[in-house]
């Protein structure tokens, strides 16, 4: 169940950009859009290219993919908001507990998945502001030169800390971060939020 949104949330994770200006208090400026667009291509240059290096064994592969997610991904805007339901019960060193499980259970539990869009291309179809603080979604079109259905996808941006970082992806009009939001709410209305941590501790 918790693994619903894998392929999807893989890619949002692969992350590598250079710096970006502050975010303002407005929407986003057509030089933003733009930034936000060659962001989106940057991350699929350097993902793909990652998966595409037959020199790097499935580990190696994984260990690049994590550090590219350790820093770019907005791991803690996004871990917070799929657990907005229940963080007011939570005990600081239950939150603590969760914020470091959540870098590792993303790459292990994606990461194998990885490998499935090798070969796939991105091409970005357009780029439009969201909200008023600079943010950017990316509308871009996945797909594998060898055949197969290619699927649309928007990619939530923001350079709020002062660089650019994925901060949510809809694939094929289903959002990521909602989906994981609901799939852990079950979980932990299931069996609670320590059990919830322990099994992301334990996800390979």
């Amino acid at each position: 169940m918790l693994h619903a949104a894998a392929r999807a949330l893989a890619l949002a994770a692969l992350v590598g950009a250079g710096p970006a200006p502050p975010a303002a208090a407005a929407p986003a400026t057509a030089e933003q859009q733009a930034e936000a667009a060659r962001f989106i291509e940057k991350l699929a240059n350097d993902a793909f290219a990652v998966l595409r290096d037959r020199s790097l064994t499935r580990d190696q592969a994984k260990a690049r993919f994590k550090a590219m997610l350790r820093e770019n991904f907005a791991i803690e805007q996004t871990g917070m908001r799929i657990i907005r339901k229940h963080r007011a019960g939570l005990t600081p060193a239950q939150l603590e507990a969760y914020r470091a499980a959540l870098p590792d259970f993303i790459v292990n539990t994606y990461a194998d998945r990885l490998f499935d869009f090798a070969n796939a291309r991105l091409t970005v179809v357009r780029q439009v502001p969201r909200g008023s603080r600079g943010d950017v979604d990316v509308y871009a079109r996945v797909t594998d030169p060898a055949g197969g259905r290619p699927f649309e996808t928007i990619w939530a941006t923001s350079n709020a800390s002062g660089r650019w970082l994925v901060t949510n992806l809809t694939v094929n009009g289903v959002n990521i971060a909602l989906t994981q939001e609901a799939d852990f709410d079950a979980y932990i209305q299931r069996n609670g939020f320590d059990a919830l941590v322990d099994f992301m501790r334990k996800a390979k």
